[in-house]
């Protein structure tokens, strides 16, 4: 039978792919878990493996294409009989079916019918009672914690007269509302508060609709037409990792007020210590570089300094900080700029994050992390100095809060502790920060503890 095989939803917000390559020919025998397609996305480029063992009847689409979640890229023949299925599909599509499916949808009926809920109006000695066959579970009254709003069931929603009468005069839609009286019961001061919390999102809104927007339209670029006919120019269209690479820069910029602050560290004394160990740790297959020691001061940083380690919940207008620390190590490819996350960095050795560095940097470059190890990052490090440079004004990885720019270790004269002017290694970095959660002074003194730590090794191993 035939079976058709839908570009899946690989979470994360993706929704669309490129095709890259075929890897499989129409009319070729493939087992399950045998690579169908390689398909490049907004983060990697994968390879999309047969869910089904069978026979390659078609693939739709060309090199270049691009496939959406849902849409069907192959049709594989496998085991079964095929046209048995497809009529049993269609009756299903078409709300027929066999006796035991009818049998079962009358079995829904019945049970809704005795479920539905009865409702009746009898007068009492104060206001309505409202009467339901629902059984009430006991009273949450004078409990601090919160419960989620339960799904809507149909049913009517457990509230005095007057919150109901409040409700329709404001607007509220009582369903949406979570009761804060006995058995959940919607009290007017309920919805007085869900009137006052849709008046303020209103607010904002209006206000976002009225302020200017920043972000620019696209121009279209201008040429000297004469001059595209002779090979003067050549346009290549951009690939979907630079696409997104792109949206998300400009996104930064034009979201978070950047400020960026810069300095030099005098790392003598860490080289020192570096070079004590490199070559005994190499013999253990460990690249003992300077970014270990750099991520873990950063971490004790941080955890000092928690807005570092934040986001800006614009809408709710909150600051969430995060109890983790995954750090992020923005990697050059040939494909464009990936930043592989060091997961719980701060629970390793400065070994651990060593291998961690080399592992992730290496497949990154060979196109070989997997989505879920570029996200949830919380804090990143961008060593633009291994290629060259000195300072830089680095863009952070919104929504995080900050991003640590590294530039090359040069020899300079430095002042020693005994006040003699020494060759000595300098570390320069730059510091770019959210403006809006973060302090200028909160900015130097992050700045004031890496040269702490990062000047004195032994320091850094007290203190992380």
């Amino acid at each position: 039978m035939k079976f058709e095989f839908k570009f899946p939803d690989v979470g994360e917000g993706i929704h669309e792919g490129t095709i890259v390559k075929w890897l499989v020919e129409q009319g070729e025998e493939i087992k399950e878990g045998d690579s169908i397609i390689e398909v490049e996305t907004d983060k990697v480029t994968t390879d999309i493996p047969s869910p089904r063992t069978g026979k390659v009847l078609e693939l739709k689409g060309e090199e270049g294409d691009t496939l959406h979640v849902g849409n069907v890229f192959a049709v594989l023949d496998i085991a079964g009989d095929g046209s048995q299925l497809a009529d049993e599909e269609n009756l299903s599509a078409a709300g027929g079916g066999t006796g035991d499916a009818g049998d079962e949808a009358d079995k829904e009926t019945e049970l809704d019918e005795k479920q539905e809920e009865v409702e009746e109006e009898t007068a009492g000695v104060v206001g309505e009672v409202e009467v339901s066959s629902t059984e009430i579970p006991s009273s949450d009254e004078g409990r601090s914690s919160k419960k989620a709003p339960e799904e809507k069931t149909g049913k009517k929603v457990l509230a005095t007269p007057v919150a109901r009468a409040m409700a329709k005069d404001m607007g509220v839609d009582i369903n949406t509302v979570t009761g804060s009286g006995p058995a959940g019961r919607v009290m007017k001061e309920d919805i007085q508060a869900a009137g006052a919390q849709a008046s303020k999102a209103e607010e904002k809104s209006e206000a976002s609709k009225a302020a200017p927007s920043q972000k620019r339209e696209a121009k279209a670029l201008k040429l000297d037409e004469s001059s595209e006919d002779d090979g003067r120019y050549e346009r290549v269209p951009l690939t979907r990792i630079r696409k997104t690479i792109s949206e998300k820069m400009t996104e930064s910029r034009f979201t978070i007020p950047h400020t960026t602050v810069m300095d030099e560290i005098d790392v003598t004394e860490l080289d020192k210590f570096r070079k004590k160990y490199k070559e005994k740790l190499r013999e253990e297959g460990v690249s003992l570089t300077y970014l270990p020691f750099i991520i873990k001061a950063s971490i004790t940083a941080i955890k000092q300094l928690r807005e570092f380690n934040a986001s800006l919940d614009e809408v709710n207008e909150e600051v969430v900080y995060k109890n983790f620390y995954n750090i992020g190590m923005a990697t050059d490819t040939e494909r464009g700029l990936m930043v592989p996350v060091i997961k719980d960095a701060d629970k390793m050795s400065i070994v651990d994050i060593a291998r961690a560095i080399e592992d992730l940097g290496s497949r990154a470059k060979e196109n070989k992390v997997d989505l879920s190890e570029l996200q949830g990052g919380t804090f990143t490090v961008t060593n633009y100095g291994s290629i060259g440079g000195h300072f830089g004004i680095p863009i952070i990885n919104h929504p995080e809060s900050a991003i640590l720019g590294l530039g090359r270790i040069v020899k300079k004269p430095v002042v020693d502790k005994n006040d003699e002017i020494v060759v000595g290694k300098v570390l320069p970095i730059s510091l770019s920060y959210d403006h809006r959660i973060i302090d200028g002074s909160s900015g130097s003194r992050f700045v004031n503890i890496l040269k702490e730590l990062l000047m004195d090794p032994d320091m850094l191993f007290l203190k992380s």
